[in-house]
């Protein structure tokens, strides 16, 4: 209830309306100047960066969750809460492409030189949401024209610009959603017993013995099939070869060297394998959503940048970008290379089949508790 010196709320003033739709004038800041294609085009980028603004929310929301020394079960709901939101803001943001794609090419060619050297490139937030999601810098792909994605954010004297704030301000926000995440799965009990604990590095291996000879069974077993059905001596080799070669690649998975972290690496991993092997347990069922989430999420910022490659080839096809960029060479790159939970998508390649999981030792770690 509004006191007497309260304004009474309205709808354009909480929304902010008036301000909200006066910001489509472009460089010159007058909209009567501009034809209804650059307005599509200039209103279209500012939703997407609202998205982006949500999105950014939602993950350091997650992030912060998972930053706390122990992470109780009935609050990973939040955290899957948060990290499905942002999910639906990028799956809803990929819809917004198909209007893009209603510019056509002649008609967004006579403002497109307004832009130069403006780019895509150059959106804070979208830097900000793959720092904070858990890109490596050293994984980045260089832009084009600039040494660095850093430099392609300063302002064109070479100084501080409010995008290249934000993106340091950024780099400096530690730890990343992907080192939280992380840092949880390595503290996950694997068969009731945590990284703390007596005799855990023997119980790691017993567990992931236990688990390499069935997934090496059940891959022994298709692998006859195959070969059954196989046309002549040299199919058979080949089917027989492919199948070893599956196998020992899932033990090198597990077997990291010094320079993926070593023990620490195959523990993450393997809470990995753990949870979504035997996600049916109770006190499994929110980190199994955790993960499913993350996977989900991953997936809808991959299609993100598939979709927006394909929407500029349809529009400009392959120039170069008015950034200097390789336009959808650059766009097509970084949709196939920018991954960053590899290992969770790893996982995937090497489950087997309920009945074929090995049994735990200790499931009553996992069962609800009474009091």
């Amino acid at each position: 209830m509004n006191t007497p010196s309260e304004k009474p709320a309205s709808y354009w003033d909480y929304i902010r309306v008036e301000d909200l739709l006066s910001l489509q004038g472009g460089l010159d800041r007058d909209e009567s100047k501009l034809c209804n294609e650059e307005v599509l085009f200039i209103t279209v980028h500012q939703v997407y960066e609202l998205w982006f603004k949500l999105v950014l929310r939602e993950l350091k929301l997650a992030r912060n969750l998972f930053m706390a020394p122990k992470v109780a079960e009935q609050e990973l709901s939040g955290a899957v809460r948060s990290i499905k939101r942002a999910t639906t803001a990028l799956r809803i943001s990929n819809q917004h492409f198909e209007l893009m794609e209603t510019l056509p090419t002649r008609e967004f060619l006579a403002f497109r030189d307004k832009l130069i050297p403006a780019s895509g490139f150059q959106s804070a937030q979208l830097r900000q949401i793959e720092i904070l999601f858990g890109l490596e810098e050293s994984e980045r792909i260089p832009l084009g024209v600039e040494s660095s994605y850093r430099n392609a954010l300063r302002s064109h004297d070479g100084s501080q610009s409010p995008a290249l704030a934000r993106v340091d301000a950024q780099l400096a926000d530690k730890p990343t959603l992907k080192e939280s995440i992380e840092d949880w799965l390595f503290r996950t009990p694997i068969d009731g017993v945590g990284p703390g604990d007596a005799a855990s590095d023997d119980r790691l291996r017993a567990f992931l013995t236990r688990f390499l000879n069935a997934h090496s069974c059940e891959i022994d077993s298709i692998a006859e099939r195959s070969c059954g059905m196989a046309r002549n001596a040299e199919d058979r080799q080949r089917i027989r070869e492919r199948y070893e070669k599956e196998k020992q690649s899932v033990r090198e998975f597990f077997a990291p060297g010094a320079e993926d972290g070593g023990v620490r690496r195959a523990r993450i991993r393997a809470a990995m394998l753990f949870i979504e092997t035997y996600r049916e347990l109770p006190l499994l069922a929110w980190p199994r959503e955790v993960l499913d989430a993350l996977v989900e999420l991953e997936q809808l910022f991959v299609m993100f940048r598939q979709r927006h490659a394909r929407m500029v080839e349809r529009v400009i096809g392959r120039r170069t970008g008015t950034g200097g960029s390789a336009g959808v060479d650059y766009l097509d790159t970084t949709a196939l290379r920018y991954r960053i939970f590899r290992d969770l998508w790893a996982i995937r390649t090497l489950q087997i089949r309920r009945e074929a999981a090995p049994a735990l030792e200790h499931p009553e770690f996992y069962a609800f508790r009474n009091g």
